[in-house]
């Protein structure tokens, strides 16, 4: 089912995604952790794509898992570090599995060596995807702003050209502050920006998470949070109970206030996934 066609309706959509291992010998145990939340029954899920596009293999192993569960797979493709023919070859194999969406990214620059020529924004790749197929196609979006770009202003400004380019939805990064979210879809509106957005939350439940969270997506940490990771962060139960209450009190306001499609950046952990589908049961499942 097309992720669009999903998301076009008015109940709440709870997501999550998944990341499949860096080596051959995990994909077992990592099929096994995505059936696992797949039999949790999200309203769709995502596989993230491997560094520099090195296990596409990977990805599609653990989207097939989750499609044997008969959860819709969301495959991640990144372009920055990959030529066309890569990228064609990536699509082709997708389709052969009876991929229909994904997640259009222009994915991290290189720390050495130089990028591929053929992909430079994620723009482009949205654009050369669906000259490769009738996929429904997805891109990312940052609601303090893309940590490289200079100004929010610029930041609104491409994301609304990947949009044009032929984005059906949008999924944020993770944020921590819901007021962050709400200017962020006001702009957006305001820019013409109108397909549907799912809210990335991510649940916070070690101390390493908060410092990862900060350095990769440039988040800010609300004082309310900021209290909880010292209070808490020396004791892992502790801090998982605390961070999955977060989220939950998070995901609740998000939904309180109109945002209904939310996106759960699980991390692989099924139980810490349940923990928060289970608080929001009922809300989940009203009609």
């Amino acid at each position: 089912m097309r992720i669009a066609d999903i998301l076009r309706d008015d109940r709440v959509h709870l997501s999550c995604e998944v990341f499949p291992p860096k080596k051959f010998d995990g994909i077992a145990q990592a099929k096994e952790t995505a059936a696992e939340i797949a039999r949790m029954n999200p309203a769709f899920m995502s596989v993230t794509y491997g560094a520099a596009g090195s296990t596409p293999g990977h990805t599609l192993a653990i989207a097939e898992a989750v499609a044997a569960e008969g959860v819709t797979p969301l495959c991640h493709l990144t372009c920055v570090q990959s030529s066309r023919e890569h990228v064609q070859h990536v699509l082709r194999d997708m389709q052969s599995a009876g991929m229909e969406n994904v997640l259009a990214l222009r994915g991290d620059l290189p720390r050495e060596g130089e990028c591929q020529k053929d992909f430079a924004y994620a723009a482009e790749l949205v654009e050369f995807i669906h000259s490769q197929g009738d996929f429904c196609v997805g891109a990312a979006c940052y609601p303090e702003g893309h940590p490289e770009c200079p100004s929010r202003r610029q930041d609104l400004d491409n994301l609304k050209r990947k949009v044009d380019a032929g984005v059906d939805f949008l999924t944020t990064q993770m944020f921590f502050d819901n007021g962050t979210l709400y200017n962020f879809l006001y702009r957006a509106l305001r820019a013409g920006i109108e397909v549907p957005v799912c809210a990335g939350v991510m649940p916070i439940t070690t101390a390493k998470q908060v410092e990862r969270a900060v350095k990769l997506s440039g988040s800010i940490m609300p004082p309310r949070f900021a209290a909880i990771a010292d209070r808490f962060g020396d004791d892992p139960a502790a801090m998982t109970q605390a961070g999955i209450a977060y989220a939950t009190e998070q995901i609740i306001d998000l939904v309180a206030n109109g945002v209904n499609n939310i996106h759960l950046y699980t991390m692989n952990k099924p139980w810490v996934t349940k923990a928060i589908m289970d608080n929001l049961s009922s809300i989940i499942h009203r009609g």
